[in-house]
């Protein structure tokens, strides 16, 4: 039993007791054509006891509404045929019966046996001479009662169907925020599975890259070969130590600090230092969100590594173009190509092109076997606010990514 049904009935139990010992005191002062009124202290004493002991079941036990419903019915017969002002009895027989029965003719049927039967003992007690008042008074009351208890029921079906609705918002709501919540985990995923694999795993690819150099300058005995690899080795360390450092700190790894062009020009110098591959920087200072200097550093750190791993090239063009409305940045080589209509096998690319999507760019890659590559990405150009001071993270190595 929810609570505004059990509220509901404590109202009707306290409002049948009181109902009780009205009757029963008007019962005892009221006018009696007979010369002895038991027969209806009797009748409230059955009524009350049947109430107490089963009847207050019925608001929700079909079975014991089945048991107390006729009793009604007697008690609206024997209660006037005794004392007439006694009919008082039907403000209480009509509400209960109303409640504790299900189907809407059953009711109706029941309210009208109530009033048949209060008339009966109308007549009982006051004869022949009533009758037109007796008829009156009952089809008064049984319209009322059939009026009162189809609004009633009206009303608590309307509020069924509010409590069920507001059950069923509360269900959607929660299925929401579940959906909500795990949309949330997985765009986290995805945001730094991003930028685990643009920089962190860079710097570790790097790392692999420069040990193997290393190893197969140990085993040609070319020292000072070695030296430099190693000291590049340990700045590919570091920098990876410093990307898994920040974000654990949930930060953006590797967030351009004092200007983008700046950190393309080092990006740059990096990866010739570790390939070899004259990389050329066309990159001026141009005032950039946070956000966008993130992602076209991305860019810029991902097409190198392409080259890196799949090119062969020998000379690398890096340019940044800034106006109003837009900014462009291509990286262009002079390696072997590929068909870009063809599937890609890695996750750089498709990443690469996800980042760009989110911040409201695009991404073109011009190739074709034997002619080289560009790589260009736009973002929309937006005011930004005065860079800070604060010196730039070094560039970083670029892993190795099937485009």
């Amino acid at each position: 039993m929810d609570t505004s049904t059990a509220d509901r009935n404590w109202g009707l139990h306290v409002a049948f007791a009181v109902t009780v010992v009205l009757v029963a005191v008007i019962a005892l002062l009221g006018w009696s054509p007979w010369s002895t009124r038991w027969p209806a202290f009797a009748m409230l004493g059955v009524l009350a006891v049947a109430y107490a002991s089963y009847g207050w079941r019925g608001y929700v036990n079909p079975r014991a509404a089945a048991a107390f419903v006729p009793l009604l019915v007697v008690a609206a017969l024997v209660l006037p045929a005794v004392v007439p002002s006694t009919a008082f009895v039907q403000s209480i027989l009509f509400p209960v019966a109303w409640c504790q029965l299900d189907r809407l003719r059953t009711s109706v049927a029941v309210s009208v046996l109530i009033g048949i039967a209060s008339g009966v003992g109308l007549q009982i007690a006051s004869g022949p001479d009533e009758l037109v008042g007796t008829l009156l008074i009952e089809g008064v009351s049984v319209a009322g009662a059939c009026a009162l208890g189809l609004w009633i029921t009206r009303i608590a079906h309307l509020s069924d169907e509010r409590r069920q609705l507001i059950d069923e918002l509360r269900a959607t709501q929660a299925s929401l925020a579940e959906a909500n919540r795990h949309a949330g985990v997985t765009s986290e995923r995805e945001r730094l599975a991003r930028e685990i694999h643009d920089t962190v795993a860079q710097n570790l690819a790097g790392i692999v890259m420069l040990t193997e150099r290393a190893q197969s300058d140990l085993a040609g005995h070319r020292t000072d070969a070695l030296e430099e690899r190693l000291v590049v080795l340990e700045e590919s360390a570091r920098a990876a130590l410093e990307e898994s450092r920040a974000l654990i700190a949930a930060g953006a790894a590797g967030v351009p600090r004092d200007s983008l062009g700046g950190a393309l020009h080092r990006l740059g110098e990096r990866h010739t230092r570790e390939t070899g591959t004259a990389v050329t920087v066309d990159a001026p200072d141009c005032a950039l969100d946070r956000d966008a200097q993130v992602v076209l550093l991305r860019v810029a750190q991902e097409a190198l590594g392409n080259v890196r791993a799949h090119a062969r090239a020998t000379t690398v063009h890096l340019a940044l173009h800034h106006t109003p409305e837009q900014t462009v940045l291509s990286v262009q080589d002079d390696g072997v190509g590929f068909d870009p209509s063809l599937p890609a096998a890695g996750h750089g690319l498709r990443g690469l092109r996800d980042r760009l999507a989110l911040a409201g760019g695009t991404c073109r890659i011009t190739s074709a076997p034997g002619t080289g590559t560009v790589v260009q990405a736009t973002l929309p150009s937006a005011p930004a606010p005065a860079l800070p001071s604060a010196p730039l993270s070094a560039g970083r190595p670029v892993p190795q990514v099937t485009p």
